[in-house]
C-alpha cells in the first residue's frame, strides 16, 4: 500500500507562502475551482499528489525558443 500525504488548508496557506489562505482556499471549495480536496465529515484535506498536479497545470513556461540577439548602435 502506497502512503500518501495529505495537507489541512491551513498548510495548504503554509505552502503557498500565505498567498492562497484558508478563506480563499473555503471560496475556491465552494465554487468548484483550485485544487482537489477531500472531505471526511467536516475535514477538509489536500492530496499532496493533487497539489502538484495542480502547480503544474498552472505553471506558465517561460523559455523562449530561440535566442535573440540586441544590436545597440551607440555611435560611440
Amino acid at each position: 500500500m502506497t502512503e500518501s500525504r495529505f495537507f489541512t488548508p491551513e498548510e495548504v496557506s503554509e505552502r503557498y507562502r500565505g498567498i492562497v489562505s484558508p478563506g480563499t482556499l473555503r471560496n475556491w471549495r465552494s465554487m468548484r475551482i483550485g485544487p482537489s480536496f477531500v472531505k471526511i465529515g467536516k475535514a477538509v484535506l489536500y492530496p499532496a499528489s493533487e497539489l502538484d498536479a495542480w502547480d503544474e497545470k498552472n505553471k506558465v513556461s517561460c523559455r523562449v525558443p530561440g535566442r535573440i540577439d540586441v544590436h545597440r548602435e551607440d555611435g560611440a
